[in-house]
């Protein structure tokens, strides 16, 4: 069984064993020209003692007490006794706690004050006084440094605790940033997917009913429900590959779409009875990724927003022009509806969103002679 010591019990024993020791000093000291030790030294040996049960809380407070104590044991001349035996505890708690200097100064005045009335005073030869301070000097030094090294090493540890504690920190704030990005991003492909897919449906089923009312077997009924259905289908599979990035890394999601499906994308905008003029120019160059995406799920949220705001007897234009460094777009329409476009849902701030956030430039309103355009540049590498 491990036995735990409680501090106050460590320190009555130092306190104890220092007692001990100093009674032990003071009755062999070799000094037959000082004063007999009686019991008024024997009691300053055990009072210079004491304070060593304070060095804990008042650190600074123990090695002057001690050090007052000491000093008058020296000054009623009683037969000297080493002062790091009486020092040492307090000297290392002062060094410990920050007060180096307070250690360093009392051991100093110690040293040099004893050294100088032992020449000075008492004639002793200055070599000889040396050689019987010095190992006390450099006993008391060592106690100091020690204290020193301990202190310094627990400053450390809490350094390094502090920056592992901040580096948990900053980890969480990058782990919930990431998810925030990851909502925003997975809500703006749904509202793409869905929007567009819904608009599409919307139209298409108000023109079956339309029709349907005055000739039940016409075919264009039943285009327009064959349109339905696909446009259902291909919702269903886009929003089953954006969800799936809930189940996967998104960094390794390869279902995005990009401008290879515009094609579709134009014809499924068609068969919702709004004519689009596509134009296209230059050489498709490499583009990354995500540019590829952000640049088709621009035009689908602009020409969704032609088909749910434009009004009837609109026409739409496309013009895509891959340049070196990219890609430019410009969707346009003459429609009726464009003026308030602006001001309903998160389309055109999600557009925005994507193409900034890849580092290029979003322009979006109404144009001169009626209708509205929508403009993007996109960079040829992900920002």
């Amino acid at each position: 069984m491990t036995v735990r010591w409680r501090p106050i019990s460590v320190d009555v024993a130092i306190t104890v064993a220092a007692g001990v020791i100093n009674a032990i000093m003071i009755r062999e000291a070799p000094e037959p020209e000082s004063l007999k030790p009686d019991l008024f030294a024997y009691t300053l040996g055990v009072l210079m003692t004491l304070p060593i049960l304070l060095h804990r809380r008042r650190p600074v407070a123990a090695l002057m007490l001690s050090s007052l104590a000491l000093f008058a044991y020296y000054s009623a001349d009683y037969p000297g006794m080493s002062p790091v035996t009486v020092l040492a505890v307090p000297l290392y708690s002062a060094t410990l706690q920050g007060h180096l200097r307070w250690a360093a100064g009392v051991i100093a005045v110690f040293s040099f004050g004893g050294y100088s009335i032992v020449v000075f005073q008492e004639g002793s030869p200055p070599l000889r006084a040396f050689s019987e301070f010095v190992a006390n000097g450099a006993l008391a030094v060592t106690v100091i440094l020690l204290a020193e090294v301990v202190r310094s090493r627990r400053a450390l540890a809490e350094e390094t605790r502090e920056r592992l504690r901040l580096a948990a920190e900053e980890r969480d704030i990058e782990a919930a940033r990431r998810v925030a990005e990851d909502r925003v991003r997975i809500a703006r492909e749904l509202h793409d997917t869905v929007a567009h897919s819904m608009a599409t449906i919307t139209v298409q089923a108000r023109s079956a009913l339309h029709v349907h009312e005055n000739d039940p077997e016409s075919e264009q009924v039943r285009t327009a429900l064959s349109t339905i259905r696909e446009t259902s289908k291909r919702a269903l599979r886009e929003m089953g590959g954006t969800l799936g990035v809930l189940r996967a890394d998104a960094a390794d999601h390869d279902d995005a779409v990009g401008l290879e499906r515009l094609p579709s994308l134009i014809e499924a905008v068609r068969a919702a009875g709004v004519p689009v003029e596509v134009e296209v120019t230059g050489a498709p160059p490499a583009l990354a990724r995500t540019v590829d995406h952000a640049a088709y799920r621009i035009l689908q949220e602009s020409l969704t927003n032609v088909l749910r705001h434009a009004g009837t007897e609109v026409s739409a234009r496309v013009a895509v022009a891959y340049e070196p460094g990219g890609v430019a777009i410009e969707i346009a329409d003459d429609g009726a509806g464009g003026a308030a476009a602006p001001g309903g849902g998160h389309g055109l701030s999600g557009m925005r969103e994507r193409a900034e956030g890849l580092g290029g430039t979003f322009t979006a309103g109404p144009r001169d002679g009626g209708g509205f355009v929508v403009g993007v540049r996109l960079p040829g590498g992900a920002a």
